[in-house]
């Protein structure tokens, strides 16, 4: 019987100069691949895995977290956008994504990551960096969601490698 594993990510080198869209969207894409990194050639099993108690962090957690957040920020709140339906949490669960790993399909949870990252950027292909809206009394603008996801994605992505190496000894940039 032939056990799963993640996918390969193919990471290509973040930009060194550049626009300034091309730069902040060369970042994100560097982040998004290193998580995808982070996880392949592991089973489900070890992406379901959380390493160290009390904490329940996995790598699995992390993915579902991380789709999520791109339909979160970019698609809804940048781009006013309404989903369909719900990820992983709800309002009667707000941390289903990290929760509620124990019987999730890993397959079907990278899948939906990959997906929503072309989603994510679709949705905001049209809006300039300045493109402004409100949350929660705040004006912030899509400048600001890239910075802030790349921040996202930089700080989870050290979450990702200590977990990485705690279930197989791997470690990397």
């Amino acid at each position: 019987m032939n056990t799963w594993t993640a996918p390969e990510a193919q990471r290509e080198s973040e930009p060194f100069t550049g626009p300034e869209r091309a730069m902040l969207q060369g970042w994100l894409d560097w982040q998004r691949q290193t998580l995808l990194t982070k996880c392949a050639g592991l089973t489900a099993a070890q992406l379901r895995s959380a390493s160290v108690e009390p904490s329940n962090l996995t790598l699995l957690g992390l993915v579902r977290h991380m789709t999520e957040v791109e339909r979160s920020w970019f698609v809804v709140r940048a781009a006013g956008q309404t989903p369909a339906d719900d990820l992983y949490s709800s309002e009667a669960n707000i941390d289903g994504d990290f929760d509620d790993v124990a019987d999730a399909d890993a397959d079907a949870n990278l899948a939906a990551f990959r997906a929503e990252l072309p989603a994510a950027d679709k949705a905001v292909a049209g809006l300039p960096l300045d493109h402004e809206f409100t949350l929660r009394d705040n004006r912030l603008s899509l400048r600001w969601v890239y910075i802030h996801m790349i921040e996202e994605y930089a700080r989870h992505n050290g979450h990702a490698d200590l977990l990485r190496e705690r279930i197989d000894g791997v470690t990397g940039d």
